[in-house]
């Protein structure tokens, strides 16, 4: 790998580590749905100016139900119950639980296209469990009815995630990756907005300065640049080699919390962390497919 090229994949790894710093800092100030409305929003207006200046096609007409759908389950489910979770959760313990997506992503994909799991697969996905019992056993995190509440949120926003990859696998062929990155941000914001709403701050007086600038921050760094990095890794070294940003996300999430909001790490994190790390090298294939190229 070049150097330029291990640079946007801290990058990538340090914004979207962030995300769940920005969330805990933004969430409990002027409310979860608000937020991620934010987020949602000024993200689709940044990806859509973007896409304007380099001349490509949204697709937006044509893809607009498929683009509500991947926005609901890769946009707005997962992102809002990070954020209520985040009400309860710090943001270590946040980015940690977010790491078990690609767990959950095989199973959704054994259930709904019957793709058959590895003993190595399953294997991980007992380590992922085992490794989630340490986080919620041994947090410095008291274990309340709320802060339960708050890690089943989490859990299930890696289901939501799963899902999302399957459903995206299935109908997004051929369509290029920044116009599905806008149509799901532009499809989550619409979905949104009915609850927004009812869930609008008291008065603009509540919205403190360090939480716009943590919405802004969700919106432009860790959504509108963070995707762009993505794409970039995946046409520079290709989709497996920017798989293992996966390794890097949980420890980024931690340094930030640790750094800007005073959280305490524990060794019972830093156990959940390893198992959790763990479990996802086992689900993830590294081993680079064979193509065979037919005779001309």
């Amino acid at each position: 790998m070049k150097v330029k090229d291990i640079g946007a994949m801290f990058a990538l790894a340090a914004l979207w580590g962030a995300s769940f710093l920005f969330i805990r800092i933004a969430s409990p100030v002027i409310g979860p749905i608000f937020t991620i409305q934010g987020r949602v929003t000024i993200a689709a207006l940044a990806l859509l100016f973007y896409i304007f200046i380099i001349g490509q096609s949204t697709q937006f007409k044509r893809l607009w139900k498929q683009y509500l759908i991947i926005g609901a389950l890769n946009v707005a489910l997962p992102f809002t119950l990070i954020a209520y979770a985040a009400l309860h959760l710090n943001a270590s313990m946040s980015a940690i639980i977010n790491s078990m997506t690609p767990l959950f992503t095989a199973l959704v994909v054994w259930v709904w296209i019957k793709e058959k799991l590895t003993m190595r697969k399953w294997l991980g996905i007992l380590t992922g469990t085992i490794g989630v019992i340490i986080l919620v056993g041994w947090s410095p995190v008291p274990l309340t009815i709320e802060v339960l509440i708050a890690i089943i949120l989490s859990v299930l926003s890696t289901v939501s995630y799963g899902i999302a990859g399957v459903y995206a696998k299935k109908n997004f062929g051929g369509v290029p990756p920044l116009s599905v990155a806008f149509g799901q941000q532009f499809g989550a914001s619409l979905l949104l907005i009915p609850f927004t709403l009812f869930h609008l701050p008291e008065s603009t007086a509540v919205i403190t300065p360090i939480a716009a600038f943590s919405v802004v921050g969700l919106a432009l760094l860790c959504t509108a640049i963070a995707y762009l990095l993505y794409f970039y890794l995946i046409e520079s070294v290709g989709p497996t080699k920017t798989l293992s940003v996966t390794f890097m996300i949980p420890f980024f999430g931690m340094l930030w919390g640790v750094l800007f909001l005073n959280e305490q790490i524990s060794l019972g994190l830093i156990a959940g962390l390893i198992v959790i790390l763990t479990s996802i090298f086992l689900i993830f294939d590294f081993q680079p497919k064979r193509v065979t190229r037919k005779a001309a």
